[in-house]
């Protein structure tokens, strides 16, 4: 998955859409502004991509306006895993037993953010 950074703004676009194999499904799970989404719902509608998983948008929540509502080969998912019963408590006990014992020792912690590469 690519971090959604200025660099990677619509780096899936019309020339890698026009360069996919035939069937091809697209799915993305990652970052939904690394794709141009107009882009998509071109090669959707012109049959260059025979469908699309999609869990993150552009814009989210996806506007109502939004054409992939309407596309019979697109499977739309709401990205809300931190919404789940144990999302919480599991990140509670990451933060505990993994990275501030790693803290506390002066290791190295786990996945750590660069403010400035944007990730």
């Amino acid at each position: 998955s690519a971090p959604s950074t200025v660099e990677t703004r619509g780096l899936v676009g019309p020339d890698a859409f026009s360069k996919v194999k035939q069937d091809a499904v697209f799915i993305n799970l990652g970052r939904g502004p690394v794709v141009d989404e107009d882009a998509m719902i071109r090669a959707l509608k012109d049959g260059s991509l025979k469908g699309a998983a999609l869990d993150v948008f552009e814009v989210e929540p996806l506007p109502e306006s939004s054409e992939l509502w309407e596309l019979e080969n697109v499977l739309l998912s709401p990205h809300n895993m931190d919404q789940t019963s144990t999302f919480m408590h599991e990140a509670a006990e990451f933060f505990v037993f993994e990275n501030l014992p790693r803290f506390i020792c002066g290791k190295d912690l786990l996945n750590p953010v660069d403010p400035r590469a944007g990730y």
